[in-house]
């Protein structure tokens, strides 16, 4: 049986990546399992239109119907599963990551479920990546970061690129999400990587033979 991954979206801005992640990980059949802060709660409700007073019906809408499943775990129920080292997971991604939880982890706080779980991957040595969105950084930010750096997380800030010509919202949001699935081991074509079909090395090349 797969291991699967843990899921966690907090109340940063961006939470259609979380939601796209999830999405990505239930269609190449690796189970989800799913923490939401209740500042996640607000911020779906407010970017994406999510019914948080339905939770479980809402989820099940999202996320039913996919090869894989996906398991909710409440982010004040410190006893769940993922709670503990002895439930093996692929890893934990955090996406939208914000300063608070970011700080709790860096801290070792463990005062949610999720923090704990965050936790959990660092003394598991299991795999751990932040999706940090917030703009502009001041010095503890910074600090915290450089600290979960070193401890071997891996931080990928919700910075989209534009050589792919982004088109939609949706084609940005499926940048940053391809470049997780990269840091997860996981194949994807969620955009075109730098090289491929690039007008610019081809026009060099040509004018090279010439």
């Amino acid at each position: 049986m797969k291991k699967g991954w843990v899921v966690g979206i907090t109340g940063a801005s961006g939470a259609a990546y979380g939601v796209t992640l999830v999405k990505e990980l239930l269609s190449r059949s690796l189970p989800v399992h799913l923490v939401i802060t209740e500042a996640g709660w607000r911020v779906l409700h407010e970017e994406l239109d999510w019914v948080v007073t339905r939770r479980k019906e809402t989820l099940d809408a999202e996320f039913g119907g996919y090869p894989a499943s996906y398991e909710y775990h409440s982010v004040k129920d410190i006893g769940a599963s993922i709670a503990s080292g002895s439930f093996r997971t692929e890893g934990m991604v955090v996406i939208p990551c914000s300063m608070g939880t970011l700080s709790g982890i860096s801290r070792g706080a463990s005062d949610n479920l999720l923090e704990r779980t965050a936790d959990v991957m660092l003394k598991e040595g299991r795999r751990l990546i932040l999706v940090p969105r917030e703009t502009p950084l001041h010095a503890i930010h910074l600090e915290n970061m450089l600290t979960l750096a070193r401890m071997g997380v891996r931080l990928i800030p919700a910075m989209p690129a534009f050589y792919q010509r982004p088109e939609t919202i949706e084609d940005i949001i499926s940048f940053l999400v391809g470049k997780v699935l990269d840091n997860m081991d996981l194949d994807h074509e969620l955009f075109r990587r730098w090289g491929e079909g690039n007008d610019y090395n081809r026009e060099q090349t040509e004018d090279r033979k010439d």
